[in-house]
């Protein structure tokens, strides 16, 4: 069975269409694809399927979660999309940025990830310290990933692919670098990367290379190497789940 989601009217859905046309020229002139999908995934990477709590319901508003480590620099993206949030009222910040990290995907040529609207926005951000440690191996991933969020291998290896996009900044996160030559395109490069080794130019991490270490996870990295197509299926349906967790019933 699939999920069952809410129900929300036709005008919400207008507004939704109309936002996530704002949102692709935003992004667009900016070029800040890599920054809102990051918002995308740590807004609903708190998700803790144990006590049902976090997750992608808005909570990112608030400073006090901007302020958790792990979110350096998001406070940019909650703003920069300020404006565009100030014309849709009614639309909920849990989609809301749900939608914006959709079309961070889509618009630097990433496969198109289905969105579902009718998130609730919850009052409380989540306790510090949920989402995944960089410089940590394969069995933190399955802790974060698998035990608190309930995703499986292969969506751990398909989300990793969006390191596609992006860099990393030294007063952010400590490292710094792209872990690609075009940190705008969405492909599949991260993964022929990181089968080809070391790169002086280019960034690893810890979580990265762990990716080939672990003997479940190195098969999916190459199979998404040989096969784009194959990597933006599993993706699509990895970013759906990650923006979804917690939200509509089973």
């Amino acid at each position: 069975m699939g999920k069952s989601y809410p129900t929300v009217s036709e005008e919400y859905r207008a507004a939704v269409a109309k936002c996530r046309r704002k949102l692709r020229g935003l992004i667009a002139e900016k070029n800040c694809a890599p920054l809102m999908l990051r918002l995308a995934w740590h807004s609903a990477g708190t998700y803790d399927a144990q006590t049902g709590t976090g997750g992608p319901f808005g909570t990112m508003r608030h400073e006090v979660e901007q302020g958790h480590g792990a979110n350096n620099g998001l406070e940019i993206a909650v703003r920069i999309l300020e404006p565009i949030k100030a014309q849709f009222p009614n639309i909920s910040y849990g989609d809301f940025y749900q939608l914006a990290g959709v079309v961070a995907v889509e618009i630097t040529g990433g496969p198109e990830v289905p969105f579902h609207p009718g998130r609730q926005d919850k009052p409380e951000p989540p306790e510090e310290g949920r989402l995944p440690d960089a410089t940590k191996g394969s069995d933190h991933l399955r802790d974060v990933f698998g035990k608190q969020m309930g995703l499986s291998d292969r969506d751990i290896v398909a989300l990793s692919g969006g390191h596609t996009l992006g860099r990393c900044h030294k007063e952010r996160s400590g490292f710094e670098g792209a872990w690609t030559t075009n940190p705008l395109i969405f492909d599949n490069s991260y993964f022929k990367e990181l089968l080809s080794g070391e790169n002086k130019d280019l960034l690893q991490l810890p979580s990265d290379k762990a990716l080939l270490a672990d003997p479940v996870f190195r098969p999916f990295v190459e199979k998404y190497a040989a096969d784009e197509d194959a990597f933006f299926a599993d993706y699509a349906e990895a970013h759906m789940k990650l923006s979804e967790l917690g939200f509509a019933d089973a």
